[in-house]
């Protein structure tokens, strides 16, 4: 089974925990129309690290972030979380942000951020305080009173990945969260979830089809085969590899694709996304 080091954060305290993926496999239905999506897939993710999923579509990851997040059980194989078997149902440790924010459409934006605080016990008032901090953060304080019909799509999903972090989950799954924005907003997100990241220190899960992306947020990147999917290569990203104007980015963007079978005799490929 593969890891990687986990990066230290400045202050060395540790939020996250380990998330052991072992030779889960996953269908669809029985008998002889049952469909298989993951075949004997292991891999782990280390404490307050990101490791992202990229694979083509269709592949099985976000049935994969399904599992870890204990919304249904494997075919086979097992995930542990912090030593303990993943079960079915809610978790305290866990925060979702997915492709579409899911807000409230009856609530303003603070309360899309502070109701899922007060569903796990916080008081309204700690509830509040809180709210106010992850919206200031993402740069969103003056719109705390606004409705998601007010909002721009990445204004939506900051919201959603505001209120995912404000629950301070130890593990933090997410499922192409900028995939729906314009790609200027896109780098603008990817730069603030690093700085929430640090703030909230969880171990994170990101599926995204963009590779020049899991360059950017992860310090691995597990490659998936297509569907029935197995994992093809887990792949390091250091520090270098993610200046977009160097030797070191090009020969990690290039190693990746490869592993996905697209290749350069077309050009390269837009926003490093698989063709």
């Amino acid at each position: 089974m593969t890891t990687a080091n986990a990066p230290s954060s400045a202050d060395g305290a540790r939020n996250g925990g380990e998330l052991v993926i072992e030779h889960v496999s996953h269908s669809y239905g029985h008998g002889p129309t049952a469909i298989s999506v993951l075949d004997d897939v292991s891999f782990t993710v280390p404490a307050d690290s990101v490791t992202c999923v990229v694979g083509p579509s269709g592949c099985g990851k976000s049935t994969l972030l399904s599992l870890a997040a204990g919304l249904m059980s494997p075919t086979s194989g097992r995930l542990r979380w912090d030593g303990a078997e993943v079960r079915l149902g809610p978790s305290k440790h866990l925060g979702m942000a997915f492709q579409q924010p899911g807000l409230f459409p009856w609530m303003t934006v603070h309360r899309n951020v502070a109701v899922g605080l007060e569903t796990r016990g916080a008081s309204k008032r700690d509830a509040r305080r809180i709210a106010d901090e992850f919206l200031a953060t993402v740069g969103l304080a003056d719109f705390a009173r606004a409705y998601p019909s007010q909002l721009s799509g990445g204004m939506a999903q900051r919201v959603g990945i505001a209120r995912a972090l404000a629950l301070q989950p130890r593990l933090l799954l997410l499922d192409e969260p900028f995939a729906a924005v314009d790609a200027f907003t896109r780098l603008t997100l990817q730069g603030e979830l690093i700085s929430m990241l640090d703030l909230v220190k969880p171990t994170v899960v990101l599926v995204t089809h963009d590779v020049s992306e899991a360059i950017t947020l992860g310090h691995v990147i597990v490659v998936m085969s297509n569907r029935p999917a197995g994992v093809k290569a887990v792949i390091p990203v250091a520090e270098e590899d993610r200046d977009k104007s160097t030797a070191a980015y090009a020969h990690r963007l290039a190693q990746v694709l490869g592993e996905l079978g697209v290749t350069g005799q077309h050009g390269p490929p837009v926003a490093g996304r698989p063709e």
